[in-house]
């Protein structure tokens, strides 16, 4: 893994050629790398989630360079005349993580993000519980195996974002357009989705206990094999909407409106009908 970490660094350093500290900053970066791959295999990672999740971190190398030295001077000894080198090229790797497009691994409980722009910001394996991305344009943005617990998307664009594996227990997302978005293994519990757009949204493998998807149109949503305790369904228009060895016994369809495959569906795998039209 070393090799190819070491690799990956060849590549995003190439466009600056051999710069005079070339050989510290990629000794220092390739440390770097090194200990967050062994931190998140001790997490239990795969090694190829441990890779992936390393690189997703590594940020804007272009920031990084602003902080290296480039006078040709330094080559060698006098590089240790600036023992705030080091910290200060370690600095730029963690703000450069923090610019516009790469928040992956970090800290930002009970932050204000709303009204920004964040389209396809990284934010995965990050503690954000508590944050506001109110009216934010998350669109394709990613949240792998992020802490998400109470935080607010009012009215946020998040068309195409991915959750994958994240905490998103009693988060809001009332009014917010969640078209073709993922949330693929999350946890849900306590969740609103009032008034919010859902066509294609994926929520295979997820616990909704206790979500209330009343009085929303639901087309080409996927709930396959997904914890549906106590989840409401009333009043709502179920279009092509999959539920595949999904707990739907537990689920409440009072008043909903479906088409025939979807009813079909269901029907077989004992949910409770009663009170449903077919449209």
């Amino acid at each position: 893994m070393d090799k190819k970490l070491s690799t990956f660094l060849d590549e995003a350093f190439a466009p600056y050629g051999d710069f005079p500290a070339k050989a510290d900053v990629m000794s220092e970066l390739l440390t770097n790398l090194q200990e967050k791959y062994a931190d998140l295999r001790k997490q239990g990672m795969s090694d190829t989630e441990a890779y992936q999740a390393t690189i997703d971190s590594f940020g804007d190398v272009k920031e990084i360079m602003e902080q290296v030295p480039h006078d040709r001077k330094q080559d060698s000894g006098e590089r240790e005349e600036e023992p705030g080198w080091r910290e200060s090229l370690k600095e730029a790797f963690r703000s450069a993580k923090r610019s516009r497009s790469k928040f992956a691994q970090t800290t930002l409980q009970q932050t204000d993000l709303s009204d920004t722009d964040l389209a396809g910001a990284d934010f995965s394996y990050s503690a954000m519980s508590g944050v506001c991305f109110d009216r934010a344009n998350l669109r394709e943005a990613k949240f792998r195996g992020t802490d998400l617990k109470d935080a607010s998307f009012v009215s946020a664009k998040l068309n195409g974002a991915m959750f994958a594996g994240c905490s998103v227990q009693n988060v809001r997302f009332k009014t917010a357009d969640l078209t073709d978005t993922d949330f693929n293994a999350s946890a849900l519990k306590g969740s609103s989705f009032e008034g919010a757009t859902l066509n294609r949204a994926n929520f295979r493998a997820c616990d909704l206990t206790g979500v209330s998807f009343d009085g929303q149109t639901l087309e080409g949503v996927n709930f396959d094999g997904t914890s549906l305790k106590e989840t409401s369904f009333k009043n709502a228009v179920l279009r092509n909407v999959s539920f595949h060895h999904s707990a739907v016994k537990h689920a409440v369809f009072d008043g909903a409106k479906m088409d025939k495959v979807t009813y079909a569906l269901l029907q077989g795998a004992k949910a409770t009908l009663d009170n449903v039209t077919i449209a």
